[in-house]
């Protein structure tokens, strides 16, 4: 058996608060938002892709937000990022240095944990 990679990771989110996901992930963000397929769509939540990977906003009844385990997010330009962030109001947070990389937490709309994080140069 051989793993071949990651193809999305998923977190959870309130029924019925697609509108503020896309906000925040397609509109804020810049991610690119997927079409569910028409057997999964009925369920709610929303796909958005970033280079090959994806995250996935899935509904759940009994949501509770992921405060610690979270996807980490490789980006170009972090520092914009996270002036565009603070900008907007969003609370960007620091953490202990993670040798080789510049990185930092931030919330999204329901309370899910993101990292974002560049190598350093």
């Amino acid at each position: 058996m051989q793993f071949a990679g990651l193809h999305h990771v998923q977190l959870a989110m309130p029924r019925g608060a697609e509108a503020e996901a896309r906000r925040f992930y397609r509109d804020f963000l810049g991610l690119i938002e997927i079409p569910k397929p028409e057997n999964l769509a009925k369920r709610g939540g929303c796909w958005f892709r970033l280079g090959s990977h994806e995250i996935h906003l899935g509904v759940e009844d009994d949501f509770r937000p992921a405060r610690k385990a979270h996807p980490a997010i490789l980006v170009s330009g972090l520092e914009a990022l996270r002036e565009r962030l603070a900008s907007a109001n969003w609370t960007v947070r620091e953490d202990e240095p993670l040798p080789g990389y510049q990185r930092f937490y931030v919330s999204d709309p329901f309370e899910n944990r993101l990292e974002f994080l560049e190598p350093m140069p």
